[in-house]
């Protein structure tokens, strides 16, 4: 099989899963999969905002919001935007429980609660060490995404207060909040679409939980050492970890690069 593509997860995958480093190594087979014409693509739950280091890169296509919003240089290829309506009823809602909410527009928003648990699960899923900025009118604006920050028994308040809602997990203490499906895979078919590449000509790297249905999608699904073992049991293949030159490891070893 000729591949044409890789999609590539960003925290954890592309970034050592402890310390949010790239490593040379990484840098490298990115730039030799650009050098021998393949197209490579960031899928990550970043808002765009936060992968200018990716850019750095030399990517250009950014699958981001765990799949609602996607853009190819200045060209949007993709985007899933929220009611204005729900997002003002939901962030009054977190509000009178002391919930923590974010919000994806190309920027990242938070509403202001500030919860230790929620502290913990920035750092894991996007490498903040710190809450972001507060937006006191999101629901005015365009937002592709929305995250709940909570536990099983709280989540269950949410979904009897809104019921035409979605709540899907993707992280222990995290929680995509939905009116139509997002996923990384929904995005890549966007992409694939866009390109007019066949995804069996695909290649994706993940760690997590919200990777298992795009490495599920592509023609080679690789999961990083450091990953979940539920994505793990999904993959073609299990590489090195990501400190350890994992995507480094799995494209030499199938002759991608």
């Amino acid at each position: 099989m000729k591949y044409k593509i890789v999609f590539f997860d960003v925290d954890g995958t592309i970034t050592h899963h402890a310390d949010g480093s790239i490593s040379s190594n990484t840098k490298n087979a990115i730039k030799a999969l650009k050098n021998k014409g393949l197209k490579v693509v960031a899928a990550t739950g970043r808002p765009l905002s936060m992968c200018k280091e990716i850019k750095e890169l030399g990517i250009d296509t950014f699958i981001t919001a765990n799949g609602a919003y996607v853009k190819h240089d200045e060209t949007v290829i993709h985007k899933v935007p929220m009611d204005n309506k729900i997002i003002k009823e939901v962030y009054e809602f977190a509000s009178t429980g002391n919930q923590d909410l974010s919000f994806f527009t190309e920027e990242f928003s938070m509403n202001g609660v500030k919860n230790t648990e929620t502290l913990i699960a920035l750092k894991e899923t996007l490498s903040l060490n710190d809450y972001p900025a507060v937006d006191h009118l999101i629901y005015n604006r365009e937002v592709y995404l929305m995250c709940l920050y909570a536990n099983d028994e709280t989540v269950k308040n949410y979904m009897q207060r809104f019921p035409h809602l979605t709540f899907k997990r993707w992280h222990p203490f995290v929680l995509n909040v939905l009116q139509k499906d997002v996923s990384k895979s929904l995005a890549i078919i966007k992409v694939l679409q866009y390109f007019g590449i066949d995804k069996f000509e695909a290649i994706a790297f993940g760690d997590g939980e919200n990777d298992i249905d795009m490495l599920e999608l592509v023609g080679l699904g690789i999961a990083m050492g450091n990953g979940s073992e539920n994505l793990k049991r999904v993959a073609d293949f299990v590489t090195k970890k990501s400190n350890e030159d994992g995507i480094d490891f799995a494209l030499k070893k199938f002759g991608i690069i």
